[in-house]
């Protein structure tokens, strides 16, 4: 009887524009995971022209993007992204999300890959 093992949960937090996962590569097995990416700025309370934008790479092409107006002055906003891939026996993945202001701030950016068991 083979034990299967614990399914991978790699994840990245940081407090900047750029947020970078890398999940190396498994020999012997195709994975699935669920990554989840979560964009939360700080809207400074007098600045109405305020947005923030997310984008996702993957492997180094664009699977998603989107900008938004930065709401709740005085609080925080944020964007959060969702997306399912298959990561095939052998290579490894990179996945990249970039955020962008205009008069918000980013206060934390995160990506979390869970494989699905």
């Amino acid at each position: 009887m083979a034990v299967r093992a614990k399914p991978e949960l790699w994840r990245t937090e940081v407090g900047d524009a750029v947020a970078v996962l890398h999940i190396p590569g498994a020999l012997q097995r195709r994975r699935t995971f669920d990554i989840d990416v979560s964009l939360v700025v700080r809207v400074p309370p007098d600045n109405e022209e305020a947005w923030h934008e997310l984008t996702l790479e993957v492997d180094g092409r664009r699977q998603w993007s989107r900008r938004i107006p930065s709401n709740c002055p005085g609080q925080t906003d944020g964007l959060d992204y969702h997306c399912r891939t298959v990561l095939e026996a052998g290579p490894a993945m990179r996945i990249r999300a970039v955020a962008g202001t205009h008069g918000s701030v980013v206060q934390r950016l995160l990506i979390e890959a869970r494989e699905d068991a």
